[in-house]
């Protein structure tokens, strides 16, 4: 569907009744079953409940692993490529093939991770971690028509690391050449280990660990925001202009809509008719979603906030002190930044005229409470925030102002984090998993690193992919 087509796929959902998509018949079962052969007991629900990021190691002061990476001999089965826009930051479409799940009385899909090289001048724009040591990053390698897979132009790679980024090993990655050409992805979240999702602006997904990817359908809309938790994931669609790549693929868009997949399943639907087509006037705008284990919040373009199960319908909750803006060049939202401490409690960081202003909800969303002054008085209220995350145990976590501020839980004054070497342009992304482990990424993909702390925030040293041995 081109993006001015008047027509709405929504359209005849919409004018149907609303029920629950059950998951296809034995995906319990077969996720069980393949949990169990890769000993995944122990693996958290990542990136949902904690903005999706990395997490652990209780150590004061992290090790440093060096990003650098040795020249890979990888094929194109070791880091196939999706092409990523230019901002260095997503990829995701399909070609309209999506592999069905083995039948349940079928063998189950091989978990046997793949454990190739890291590319070389591996550049991550996105990380995902499901427990304390496992998790993935994705982002481009080299320099199109010079990159290491089938299709030089495609450089879209994924690496993995089992040892909470000690070491990593390269992958497959989507690979697309759409009929308007690659779009590609930038963003990454996997479940369970097992169940993984690429997107921004394409989606792809894997079912088995992401040794292979197939691209899903998504009638022209763009994916600018996917988080998963429980047995689901949940996606932000959205209507933007224009096709091909573009440095800011979610530029323009005007209109999101809330989609819901479950675990080892290809169909996505709407969650409800309430957050369906969300707008703010005709503006160009963003949308902002955040999970919990159990709960899911999203704070639409004109600033309502909706809130609902993982498994049901979701309702207006409430009204935020600001809306979320225009998107920054790697497609995140622009003015309002959204995080949960738990089901009930909703944070939301506002970009304001006299610097970023945090409030709180602690009733989902019904009433807030804005943060005084006193609470920077140490830190110094920085102008803006890039991202806003929260641990488990209800610390706050903002990266702004080339550095990132932690606030512990029970409130008090916020602190500046000690950031060895701060990356110059600052970071795009932070996230906790644990009380005491978290991932950042550089705004600047170039500079081969990912940041990881292991004390709750306090102290973040870069940590980057290189091959096992090297």
């Amino acid at each position: 569907m081109s993006g001015n087509d008047e027509r709405d796929p929504l359209d005849s959902w919409l004018h149907q009744q609303v029920e629950p998509l059950p998951p296809p018949p034995g995906t319990f079962e077969l996720i069980t079953r393949r949990a169990r052969r890769r000993k995944l007991r122990k693996l958290a629900v990542t990136v949902a409940s904690a903005a999706a990021v990395a997490a652990a190691a209780a150590v004061a002061v992290p090790n440093v692993v060096a990003l650098n990476v040795s020249p890979s001999r990888e094929s194109a089965s070791s880091v196939a490529g999706g092409a990523l826009s230019q901002a260095g930051r997503g990829t995701r479409q399909t070609n309209g093939s999506a592999s069905a799940l083995p039948s349940p009385g079928g063998p189950a899909p091989s978990l046997t991770e793949p454990s190739g090289p890291v590319p070389p001048n591996f550049q991550p724009s996105s990380v995902t971690f499901v427990s304390p040591d496992i998790g993935w990053v994705i982002g481009q390698a080299g320099t199109p028509g010079q990159c290491a897979n089938a299709n030089r132009d495609i450089c879209t790679s994924i690496v993995r690391t089992d040892d909470a980024g000690k070491t990593w090993h390269g992958g497959p990655a989507p690979g697309t050449t759409g009929p308007n050409g690659p779009e590609g992805v930038s963003g990454l979240r996997f479940l369970d280990g097992v169940n993984g999702w690429a997107f921004g602006p394409e989606l792809w997904v894997t079912h088995d660990a992401g040794n292979t990817w197939h691209q899903l359908s998504t009638d022209g809309y763009r994916v600018t925001d996917l988080e998963a938790a429980g047995d689901r994931a949940f996606a932000l669609w959205a209507r933007c202009p224009g096709t091909g790549p573009t440095a800011e693929f979610a530029a323009g868009c005007t209109s999101y809509t809330l989609m819901s997949t479950t675990a080892g399943s290809d169909r996505w639907t709407p969650v409800g008719g309430a957050t369906s087509r969300l707008a703010h006037g005709g503006l160009a705008t963003s949308a902002v979603l955040a999970l919990t284990s159990t709960t899911g919040y999203l704070l639409a373009p004109d600033g309502t906030l909706f809130s609902g199960p993982l498994d049901g319908a979701w309702q207006k909750a409430g009204t935020a002190g600001c809306l979320p803006g225009p998107v920054r060049a790697n497609g995140l939202p622009g003015d309002a930044l959204l995080a949960l401490v738990n089901s009930a409690t909703v944070v939301v960081a506002c970009d304001l005229a006299g610097g970023v202003q945090v409030y709180t909800s602690p009733d989902g969303g019904a009433s807030w409470t804005g943060q005084p002054a006193s609470a920077w008085a140490a830190a110094g209220r920085p102008a803006s925030a890039t991202s806003l995350a929260a641990s488990p145990d209800g610390t706050l976590v903002l990266a702004a102002a080339g550095t990132i501020y932690v606030l512990p839980a029970g409130g008090g004054k916020w602190q500046r984090a000690t950031v060895q070497d701060a990356p110059a342009g600052g970071f795009g992304y932070v996230g906790m998993t644990t009380g005491e482990q978290g991932v950042a990424v550089p705004a600047d993909p170039s500079l081969h690193e990912i940041w990881m702390t292991f004390d709750g925030g306090l102290n973040w040293a870069p940590r980057t992919p290189i091959t096992p041995g090297s």
